[in-house]
């Protein structure tokens, strides 16, 4: 998937997006803004698939 990228306005808690960027590692805001968002939406993707495996997934080792 191809990144499509725009000038945009917002209002951001500065003191967050900070705290973000340092615990990331990155340098600046836009970074951070963009590594939460990808992670949110696998986050949201991962959950999906989970609740659709319901009792599905096999373990190895497990109840042994």
């Amino acid at each position: 998937m191809g990144t499509a990228t725009r000038m945009t306005s917002i209002r951001l808690d500065t003191r967050l997006a900070d705290k973000a960027a340092k615990t990331l590692g990155v340098k600046s805001r836009t970074e951070a803004v963009h590594i939460a968002l990808r992670e949110i939406v696998a986050l949201n993707e991962f959950k999906k698939m989970m609740t659709s495996l319901g009792g599905k997934l096999r373990f190895e080792g497990h109840g042994k």
